[in-house]
């Protein structure tokens, strides 16, 4: 998983309540079990047409938000089924922080796990950011996990709140298996303990 330490980067604005993940990727694309591949069909019933043609007016869609890097949403992002594919499809697309004022419990555990830093703000906050994130393409939003704080493009800043583990997992790029990993040497010693008081097992 790649490390999330700073991030300087557009900010597309989505004020939209209670978007699903149906809404981030529709059903008939999760047939694929690979992590890689949705970012192109990323809000697709939004994002396109019934014959595929893009809608101008969808903010992604947009010339100055089509390399965005964080989303600020309105409340209740990620509701609805518990599909993991929605945060694969949002960083594949190459969005790497998420930001509302508050997040479905399935969606906001399964960001950190893919990559995603997803941050809860008051709405006054998200407001603020959200009308900076209008700007488009020139008003650059950062965010320095290690200090827990968002800059916004007026010099603006603002802290935010983060569990403690799910914070050390991101700045070391660690997810489930990750973690696992960094206990690789205690396991190889009890496999081997294991072989040799029970070599019939």
């Amino acid at each position: 998983m790649e490390k999330f330490d700073k991030l300087s980067g557009i900010a597309a604005p989505m004020p939209l309540v209670n978007i699903d993940t149906d809404m981030i990727i529709p059903k008939q694309f999760l047939k694929t079990i690979k992590r890689t591949g949705l970012g192109v069909n990323l809000f697709d019933e939004m994002r396109y047409t019934l014959d595929g043609a893009e809608i101008p007016e969808f903010v992604l869609n947009k010339p100055q938000y089509r390399d965005a890097q964080i989303l600020v949403a309105g409340d209740n992002f990620g509701c609805g089924s518990s599909r993991e594919h929605a945060p694969w499809a949002i960083a594949d697309f190459g969005i790497r922080c998420i930001i509302s004022t508050s997040f479905a419990d399935i969606f906001y555990n399964n960001c950190f796990k893919n990559g995603i830093l997803p941050v809860v703000l008051s709405k006054e906050q998200v407001d603020l950011l959200m009308k900076d994130a209008e700007k488009g393409a020139n008003a650059r939003i950062e965010i320095d996990l290690l200090a827990q704080t968002i800059t916004s493009s007026d010099g603006e800043v603002i802290t935010f709140e983060v569990d403690a583990f799910r914070k050390h997992c991101l700045l070391n790029g660690l997810d489930d298996i990750g973690l696992t990993m960094e206990k690789a040497a205690s396991i190889d010693t009890f496999e081997a303990n294991a072989a040799q008081s029970r070599p019939w097992v």
